[in-house]
């Protein structure tokens, strides 16, 4: 029965072994897959031409992304069809506005006032998770001591991850629907170099 069981044992730690080694390389591989991917990522400012595109893009996100955590009637308020595109290209170009794009595809883009707040962070539903959003973020919040956002329901944890605080939880109007969000905020120490 010993014997056996030693047997046993060491069959487990083999297979053990081996699940580690592929579990590895399987994360080694998506972390290259991902280093690629971000390398075909580049970012430029905002041109007035990219604002109905960005107009599109915000509402698709909204209709898929958003939806884990919002009602149908919430993001029908929140990412309605009409939009003020002259208004929207105004706020850009007042902003510190960047754009994530792929072989000239816009994928992401995300704006910053000039008192540290973020007004929007969006990207394409096809390209969640990969990195876009850190890559814009980490660009607008360069120069800026202070930064506030109102972060929805979906977007909390990624803005926590990088060290925002919840400030606030309130209920803002869209097209009267009342849509829950943060406000949320981070300190950036000054990079003093001696």
């Amino acid at each position: 029965m010993d014997i056996m069981g030693d047997h046993m044992m060491a069959f487990s730690d083999k297979n053990s072994e081996e699940e580690l080694e592929i579990e590895f390389r399987d994360t080694f591989n998506k972390v290259n897959k991902k280093s690629e991917f971000m390398d075909l990522v580049k970012i430029r400012e905002y041109k007035s031409s990219d604002c109905k595109i960005l107009g599109n893009l915000f509402y698709d996100t909204v209709h898929s992304v958003n939806t884990k955590d919002y009602s149908e009637e919430e993001v029908d308020a929140w990412a309605s069809k009409n939009k003020d595109f002259s208004k929207w290209d105004s706020v850009f170009n007042l902003n510190y506005t960047l754009i994530a794009y792929i072989d000239n595809k816009i994928i992401g883009f995300g704006d910053i006032d000039k008192s540290g707040y973020l007004n929007m962070l969006y990207i394409h539903k096809d390209y969640q998770g990969k990195g876009i959003a850190t890559l814009i973020c980490n660009k607008l919040e360069k120069g800026h001591n202070e930064i506030t956002t109102d972060a929805s329901i979906t977007a909390k944890r990624f803005f926590e991850k990088r060290g925002y605080k919840v400030i606030k939880e309130q209920y803002v109007k869209r097209n009267s629907v009342l849509l829950k969000n943060y406000i949320m905020k981070k300190q950036i120490e000054p990079n003093i170099n001696l």
